[in-house]
């Protein structure tokens, strides 16, 4: 259902990478996490940290920063790969980190014993292993080596170790080629024989590889290395190969390189010719690096009249659409014709360069723009006829399930699939599963796709499964959206519905995987491999919920992070009570915006503004970020939409794991009680079992603190403007404006903590850059119910009553809790400068329960709202 290969990212190995290094050695912490973090954001599933350094405490500085990428959400959703040459630093990082890890790496070179040993420890953790081509008589260097070292290393691991196989990652050695020694010629094609016979003989297992190796022999050519690394992996995946340690952001497209140059590279790579090291150094010398810039002509306007219309269609020029579509219905002679002739040729040139990834996101929905425009141009004429048939491949339904609001990613997907022939009926957002299965029906849809961002959606996707079985539905179902994964399918909602259940990453992977449902020749195969997988996702799901080491309540209550209230600072805000902003000018919020996920809603990887120069995506990152440019200014000069807010402080105590909120400094009235969860995964020693409340003054300290509270919107008109849009049948101006409204709402909640730090008078003299407002290189924190610290939504009807959200800013609470406007953000202040973000994890039913009695709830009614964070079925 996706893609094999997992990325690793490499750049946080003080062995790899200079600049790594000389940060960790500096003791400079934070700016080496935004090396993980950037590795997280350019596509790495997987970060190796390695820090075998020999002016280091490789322990210290291993579990020092385990510890700060635990405490940050945003690089904690992947999974680390501990890696190093010392057994005792491996096992520090094994007691740090939370979830499931990857060892790198154990081998057989001190012998069976301490193999059996090493691995049985890393299967306590609950951990994966990668398990290097290595034994007592050295590293494989050749074909036969590789495969006597891995069959008994799997022997072993299985049958003595207790290893699931799926838990065995093979490095079978990727060596240098290119250096010119013919013993070396071969490396490369060992290396993927190898692998081969691994995925065909060893059940399970999967194979792995530190990628950058294979083009040592070239390095300062960034040029040929990248060039060598897209060739072998493109060779390597397909014979099997499942992850490999790459620089996530630095790949070149195997179809975009030179044809000189990728025959240069292959040569060397399947050792083709004797010569082919000696022609690719002479070629790489001839190499200069530069940007390729596109040369704009009209030229295309002197070809056929199919060239022209697949050339709009793939450049997403609407500006000639009109009269070349009539001037096709003219030759055709029906508009039909036009339709599933050359507009579809085009579209399908469109559809094949996006799956090659020759074509990225914004492109295939300007691409979408210029069909629309062209069927409407055709719809009259049609009617005329009273035959609109235009034979699609199949009917999608897409929905946003009820009680969420959120549809950019949705939206794109459907005009993903529309792109490829698929009709798609859209049924917006708050759709509930009997108006879903009733259109289904009406329909006589092919396949249903969920689409949900909020967390409760992810139980209302259960409930549409399960009303799907017991109307008897046979119609394949498909889930999407930010807080869907595909072990939480394979968990949560595929057992529930016997027709295949798929989990969709993102747009790319949505066409391929509709292809197959629709195909009779494709569909029951795939339906297998996805039943598969599943069984393989629950199976690993619940082998890491029995290998987790959980507290009682009590014992992590007793493990709370310790502040010395005596002696902290208490800031005292300079009033008490809301305030209310109404119309803030958006001009102001401009400079706040971070526009790093303004990209990732495009499907675009990239940090900006260094997006804006990468080698692959760059072109197309600059072309939307122009565009977005231009609509931005349009929206702020001629104020299409606004932006409203509402924040406060109070006087606040925490109480055992709540926080009070008093009317005024006496305490004698408590106006509303926020309730916090707190970790329960046992620590490591030195380690804290944090809750939001931890960060207030206990009351029993007698010393008064304050919390604050906002909630903030830029969607006030958003609606408005995508139905104009829309009606011009422009999808791409349609998704700009929610992805810059979204931008615009972030920034307004950057831009009101940075006023109410000022007036809170500890953050009055603060001088910091964008960059560094976005690090949120400040006192203090600003979470929100429904996110990792505090995952329960529910808070939110207390914080709305707080602040009167929808009375003073016009935002409103769903059944489940979800924001509308859409483009709207939500939380709380907390000034305490040892507060800081973290991430729940599991907790046990002692804290369920006794969570649900302080909030006046039933057990079974928090269950479902706590669903994704419960260590126990209920």
């Amino acid at each position: 259902p996706e893609t094999n290969f997992v990325n690793i990212g490499e750049r946080t190995n003080v062995t790899g990478s200079p600049r790594f290094s000389k940060l960790i050695l500096e003791g400079d912490y934070e700016t080496a996490l935004s090396v993980a973090r950037q590795q997280v954001e350019n596509g790495a599933q997987l970060i190796d940290v390695n820090m075998d350094e020999g002016m280091l405490d490789s322990e210290a500085a291993m579990v020092r920063f385990l510890n700060l990428i635990a405490s940050e959400p945003d690089i904690a959703r992947v999974p680390v790969v501990i890696d190093s040459s010392k057994w005792s630093v491996i096992e520090a990082g094994l007691h740090c980190v939370q979830g499931k890890s990857v060892v790198n790496s154990i081998s057989m070179k001190e012998g069976e014993a301490k193999f059996i040993e090493q691995a049985r420890l890393v299967r306590r953790y609950g951990a994966a292993v990668i398990v290097m081509a290595f034994d007592e008589k050295g590293q494989a260097d050749n074909y036969e080596r590789r495969l006597e070292i891995c069959s008994r290393a799997y022997r072993i691991l299985t049958e003595q170790a207790g290893f699931p196989p799926q838990d065995i990652i093979f490095d079978p050695n990727i060596l240098t080629v290119g250096t010119g020694l013919e013993e070396h010629a071969n490396y490369a094609v060992d290396f993927i024989e190898a692998t081969r016979w691994i995925k065909q003989n060893l059940t399970g297992a999967r194979v792995s590889g530190g990628v950058s190796n294979i083009s040592f022999s070239f390095r300062g050519n960034n040029t040929v290395r990248e060039a060598m690394h897209s060739a072998f992996l493109y060779h390597a995946i397909k014979a099997g190969l499942d992850m490999g340690i790459v620089n996530a952001g630095q790949l070149a497209v195997y179809d975009e390189i030179p044809k000189d140059l990728l025959e240069l590279v292959e040569d060397v790579l399947l050792n083709r010719r004797a010569d082919a090291t000696e022609r690719l150094v002479t070629f790489a010398e001839t190499i200069k690096q530069k940007d390729k810039t596109e040369i704009v002509a009209d030229e295309w306007r002197s070809a056929t009249l199919e060239e022209r219309l697949s050339h709009a269609l793939v450049k997403g020029i609407t500006d000639f659409v009109e009269a070349d579509t009539e001037e096709a219905r003219q030759k055709l002679g029906r508009p039909i014709s036009v339709i599933e002739g050359p507009l579809m040729d085009g579209m399908n040139v469109v559809g094949d360069l996006f799956g090659a990834g020759k074509m990225f996101l914004p492109q295939v929905v300007k691409s979408a723009r210029v069909m629309k425009k062209a069927v409407a141009w055709l719809q009259p004429f049609m009617e005329a006829e009273k035959n609109a048939d235009t034979k699609p491949q199949g009917k999608i339904l897409l929905a946003t399930v009820k009680g969420d609001v959120h549809d950019i990613g949705k939206n794109i997907v459907g005009v993903v699939l529309a792109c490829n022939n698929y009709e798609v009926i859209d049924m917006g957002v708050m759709v509930s599963a009997d108006k879903i299965l009733a259109e289904a029906k009406a329909r006589n849809v092919d396949i249903i796709g969920l689409s949900g961002l909020i967390t409760p959606s992810l139980e209302e996707m259960q409930h549409v499964a399960k009303e799907m079985q017991r109307q008897g539905f046979t119609t394949p179902l498909l889930i999407g959206g930010a807080t869907t994964s595909r072990v939480h399918t394979a968990v949560k909602i595929a057992h529930h519905y016997e027709p295949p259940v798929v989990h969709v990453l993102d747009a790319s992977r949505a066409v391929p995987v509709v292809g197959q449902l629709i195909s009779d020749e494709h569909r029951a195969n795939f339906a297998i491999q996805n039943s598969l997988q599943q069984t393989k996702d629950r199976e690993a799901h619940e082998a890491s919920r029995v290998q987790r080491k959980m507290l009682t309540l009590e014992q992590a209550r007793a493990n709370a992070t310790p502040i010395d209230w005596a002696t902290t600072d208490l800031a005292a805000p300079a009033f008490t009570g809301l305030r209310v902003l109404n119309d803030f000018p958006l001009a102001e919020l401009v400079p706040f915006i971070d526009w790093s996920p303004f990209f990732h809603a495009w499907e675009l990887a990239g940090v900006y503004p260094r997006i804006l120069d990468d080698a692959v995506v760059g072109e197309q990152a600059r072309k939307l970020f122009a565009d977005a440019q231009t609509l931005l200014n349009e929206i702020v000069e001629k104020k299409l939409l606004t932006a409203r807010g509402v924040y406060g402080f109070w006087p606040a105590n925490s109480v055992g794991d709540d926080i009070e909120l008093y009317s005024d400094a006496s305490r004698s009235s408590v106006i509303t009680t926020f309730h916090t969860l707190r970790q329960q995964i046992e620590k490591r020693a030195g380690q804290h079992n944090q809750a939001l409340s931890d960060f207030i003054a206990p009351r029993e300290t007698n010393r008064l603190d304050s919390l604050g509270a906002f909630a903030v919107t830029a969607g006030i008109g958003v609606e408005a403007l995508c139905a104009k849009y829309e009606a011009a049948h422009d999808d791409y101006n349609s998704i700009m404006v929610k992805a810059l409204a979204d931008r615009l709402a972030e920034a307004f909640a950057e831009c009101l903590h940075q006023k109410a730090r000022a007036d809170w008078g500890y953050g009055a003299n603060e001088k910091l850059t964008m960059e560094q407002l976005i690090k949120e290189n400040y006192r203090g924190i600003r979470p929100a119910p429904g996110y990792p610290a505090q995952p329960d939504h529910t808070e939110k009807r207390a914080l709305f009553e707080l602040l009167q959200a929808e009375k003073n800013v016009g935002i409103a609470l769903t059944e489940s809790f979800a924001m509308w406007p859409a483009s709207s953000v939500s939380g709380m202040y907390f000034a305490n400068a040892d507060s800081q973000y973290f991430a729940l994890g599991k907790i046990e039913r002692d804290q369920v329960e006794d969570y649900a009695r302080r909030k006046g709830m039933e057990l079974s009614v928090m269950e479902r709202w706590l669903a994704p964070n419960l260590n126990y079925e209920p």
